[in-house]
């Protein structure tokens, strides 16, 4: 399990941190950090970065990189992808935890409790979802933050709600109800094999960039959806109630309370309708 670094568990674990962290919201100080990660100034950054969290980097491949921002959102080459029809597949590369969605439109995360309602600020959408799976990938700064679509499908309309940029690791998670404070994106998938599924990207510490740049149109599994800009972020799956099984393996390390490492492209359930 991917444990929170110093400096969220200060921003978030202490009093200090906590006020440091409402300081920096409410200032906007996060934005001047992302503004020098978008420049040309933040090139060295790069060489740091993969150095520190052991990315293998060519020389030549670096300058190939405008700004750090370029380099964190680069693509990942040889994506492997379960195209068996009714195998779920990861979106991303990350960290997987699951919550049975309730009755009453709510799941419970790290100590915090959220309604669908305020995550989609819909509340028809919500009803749709009673009873069914909360899956979230948290992606880290060291992941690729490109996704990809989990069937074939279509798409609609991308909705945009603007919020706040907090950290999505564990601890800021136990502290703050982030996923309904963050900066996030949705759209509703109709999906070939595992019903209606609503997909959300919700930003995090300096991620402002939640890049899908298609809505209203048809897609295939494993084909690109998006990217984040700049550091670790989430993707929250919404399924209708008795539409999907995650692989046994899967359930009984979830059941333990771990989060589960997962690889953009791989199996991570089936359909409910079908046999693993």
């Amino acid at each position: 399990m991917q444990m929170n670094t110093p400096i969220i568990r200060f921003l978030y674990g202490t009093v200090a941190g906590r006020f440091l962290t409402k300081l920096i919201l409410h200032t906007h100080a996060d934005r001047l950090a992302a503004a020098f990660l978008r420049s040309r100034l933040s090139h060295p950054c790069i060489g740091w970065f993969a150095k520190k969290h052991g990315i293998l980097l060519e020389r030549k491949q670096t300058k190939t990189f405008r700004s750090f921002q370029d380099f964190f959102s680069r693509r990942r080459e040889g994506i492997i992808v379960d195209i068996t029809p009714n195998h779920l597949i990861s979106p991303c590369d990350g960290w997987l935890s699951a919550y049975p969605i309730r009755e009453d439109s709510s799941f419970a995360i790290k100590g915090s409790r959220y309604r669908l309602e305020d995550l989609l600020q819909n509340q028809e959408l919500a009803r749709n979802y009673l009873g069914g799976d909360c899956l979230i990938f948290r992606l880290c700064p060291t992941d690729y933050h490109r996704y990809c679509y989990i069937d074939d499908g279509f798409q609609g309309e991308t909705h945009h709600i603007p919020g706040v940029l907090h950290s999505v690791q564990p601890i800021a998670c136990e502290t703050v109800p982030v996923y309904t404070l963050n900066t996030r994106c949705w759209c509703l998938m109709e999906t070939d094999h595992f019903g209606p599924v609503v997909q959300t990207e919700v930003g995090a510490l300096l991620v402002g960039g939640i890049v899908n740049p298609s809505e209203n149109h048809s897609f295939f599994k494993g084909m690109e959806k998006g990217h984040f800009e700049l550091a670790g972020s989430t993707i929250v799956l919404l399924f209708q109630k008795e539409r999907i099984h995650l692989l046994p393996e899967l359930i009984e390390m979830l059941a333990e309370g771990k989060e589960v490492r997962v690889e953009q492209g791989m199996q991570i359930g089936t359909s409910r309708d079908t046999e693993a």
